[in-house]
């Protein structure tokens, strides 16, 4: 386990206001979260850490494995770290399946939680040999050509052009070595669609409606599953709707913690 992550830590938290703690997909880093970190550190105190393996935290070896659970323990180690005994969590993509491994890891910790274009199954045997050859190839030839390849799935083809160049920075800026190290621990992940069904925390589940990678029917099918959860389908927006319509995803996550009073 790392000491703790590198992280931006912003905003402050009053007597009502839980902790917002967002966690970056892959191969991002805690820049993804840029437009939350302003909007909502004018009435809580807001974290972003970067994962183990991205943006300024420390790089794992070229054949280490980095599975959801070190992630979760990671987080943990954070929030022990800045003092945090409860907190709202948030994720976006392998962002949002750490999530669903902090719940099942500490749930107490945990007083409500944002699943944004993620999906809870667990890897297929295709999928798994795809992840596994992906690392491979990173390694092998680095981020760019991949980047190139997958830019306009996590972003829409119509998306803001600096949107998308800000996108396209986050992926080539990434090290292969953390990023090929999490595709083989992500190939492992467990189920989490059980786990759903006992997550009685306020949730609020959020898709790009435009989003190939983890499209609407998925993010419908998490809605039903969680007790206490609430759907919100972006429009003009792919898989990084908080980047590519903040304005729209920033609403519907101040409604959600308004309502829930988180």
């Amino acid at each position: 386990m790392l000491p703790y992550l590198a992280h931006e830590d912003t905003g402050r938290s009053g007597d009502d206001a839980l902790p917002l703690v967002l966690v970056h997909g892959h191969p991002f880093d805690r820049g993804m979260w840029a437009p939350q970190l302003a909007a909502f550190s004018a009435t809580r105190r807001v974290v972003a850490p970067d994962l183990r393996g991205y943006g300024a935290s420390p790089v794992p070896d070229a054949d280490a494995v980095t599975p959801l659970s070190v992630f979760a323990d990671d987080i943990a180690a954070l929030l022990d770290h800045l003092g945090i005994e409860r907190c709202v969590l948030g994720g976006l993509s392998m962002g949002g399946q750490i999530v669903m491994e902090c719940c099942a890891r500490f749930p107490d910790r945990i007083a409500g939680v944002v699943l944004a274009d993620t999906f809870p199954a667990a890897e297929t045997e295709a999928g798994r040999e795809a992840r596994n050859a992906m690392a491979d190839r990173l390694l092998r030839e680095g981020m760019g050509g991949y980047a190139d390849e997958v830019l306009y799935k996590m972003v829409a083809p119509y998306a803001d052009p600096e949107v998308a160049a800000h996108v396209r920075r986050m992926m080539t800026g990434t090290d292969p070595r953390g990023a090929a190290a999490a595709l083989r621990g992500r190939a492992l992940r467990p189920d989490y669609r059980e786990l759903l069904t006992r997550l009685t925390v306020p949730a609020l589940v959020v898709v790009g409606a435009d989003d190939e990678f983890t499209p609407v029917s998925d993010a419908r099918a998490m809605h039903a599953a969680l007790p206490d959860s609430t759907l919100e389908v972006v429009e003009g927006a792919a898989h990084l709707p908080n980047l590519e319509r903040p304005e729209l995803f920033d609403a519907a996550l101040g409604r959600f913690l308004l309502t829930s009073g988180l």
